[in-house]
């Protein structure tokens, strides 16, 4: 019988059924930014409409299962003791985060936390659902509303960053985040392949020396980057 690869069969079967659930919505997601792009109404890089908005407003979007899974391991070399996600959605990568703080704490003996942020009311209230029934509720703080407030306060040094959310918001996201990180901290943004200008002012932050990061695209699909901080 294979090794749970989280090393809890139950929740290995919640996160498969979730991550089915986001791939089934994959091709309405195709298809109505297809049909937007034919109307000249394509999104503009480094910009966020209320159409885009309203109808994502019900969707999973979920980190894929490898890269979730990635993000995991990385917290347990980490042996993080907090994590900050940017961009909960439903909470499926959530389940990853705090299933590594659960694993972390429990060898050490010291609580951790995920501190997650999730504009939508609907879908923070599902997350909670979701991290309830897994039993790793305690393990997160998911803050709702506006990163650029919900993030304002962290009373702890960061471990481990994920940043998972519209390209326009993930320079405010890593402003609030990188005074709390702390050396050797890492910090994981979906989607970034080839650098595409809607994360230009991201890497405008992560590549100024000033701000004391080093950083490299790795090659799972869309991009995944993961910088470190010195």
């Amino acid at each position: 019988m294979p090794q749970s690869e989280l090393r809890n069969p139950h929740l290995d079967q919640l996160i498969a059924e979730l991550q089915q659930r986001s791939t089934d919505q994959l091709a309405d997601l195709r298809d109505h930014f297809t049909a937007r792009a034919e109307r000249g109404e394509a999104l503009e890089p480094g910009t966020i409409d209320d159409d885009a908005t309203r109808f994502l407003a019900d969707k999973f979007v979920a980190l894929d299962h490898d890269k979730a899974l990635f993000c995991h391991r990385l917290c347990l070399a980490l042996r993080a003791k907090c994590a900050v996600e940017v961009g909960t959605s439903y909470g499926v990568s959530t389940l990853y985060l705090a299933q590594a703080m659960h694993l972390v704490a429990t060898e050490d003996g010291q609580p951790g936390v995920v501190i997650g942020t999730e504009h939508e009311p609907a879908k923070a209230a599902e997350a909670r659902k979701y991290l309830a029934s897994a039993d790793l509720d305690r393990y997160v703080d998911l803050r709702e509303g506006d990163l650029r407030e919900t993030l304002q306060h962290i009373d702890q040094l960061i471990d481990f960053a994920l940043i998972d959310i519209w390209p326009v918001m993930a320079r405010p996201a890593i402003e609030l985040i990188a005074p709390h990180l702390r050396r050797g901290a890492i910090v994981i943004v979906d989607n970034t392949e080839n650098r595409p200008p809607s994360y230009r002012d991201l890497f405008d932050f992560i590549d100024d020396p000033v701000n004391g990061f080093t950083t490299q695209t790795l090659p799972f699909e869309g991009g995944l980057e993961m910088a470190v901080k010195l």
